[in-house]
């Protein structure tokens, strides 16, 4: 049997811009047709009603799961359905830069968030702070 052993390695000595802090803290699930059903379906696993943040807005919060919230996210028609995480950030832009330079592709970049790839093709976000005193406890600090 072989034993595969993971060291990690702090990043925190990699100079991008300014002077930031990020955590991974949102785990959605993202559905187009099936989005009702996938919902009810996640909430049942969970345990935990669904609550929508406006009448038109396409999240419906399930809760926090440990550390990291989950949604289910309502996406347009064509649009495979798949699970994406979200990087939040207090500096979006320094943190959009720092992980192009890990590998990461730009997808769609906006003035407070993007929608990137992993250099495998994996799709994931760069958001503004979402989980309040989580983060705050939680975020690494970038230079």
């Amino acid at each position: 049997m072989t034993v595969l052993r993971y060291v990690v390695v702090p990043l925190a000595t990699h100079s991008v811009g300014a002077m930031h802090r990020s955590r991974i803290g949102i785990v959605l699930i993202d559905h187009a047709a099936q989005h009702d059903a996938a919902l009810a379906f996640w909430s049942g696993v969970t345990g935990v009603s669904p609550t929508r943040e406006a009448q038109d807005a396409p999240y419906s919060a399930i809760g926090p799961i440990g550390s990291l919230n989950l949604e289910v996210q309502q996406l347009g028609e064509g649009t495979p359905a798949r699970i994406h995480l979200d990087i939040e950030s207090d500096n979006p832009s320094a943190e959009i830069d720092r992980l192009i330079g890990l590998g990461a592709t730009p997808v769609q970049r906006e003035e407070d968030f993007a929608i990137m790839q992993d250099p495998g093709g994996l799709v994931f976000c760069v958001v503004p702070v979402q989980t309040g005193e989580r983060f705050e406890r939680e975020a690494t600090t970038w230079q």
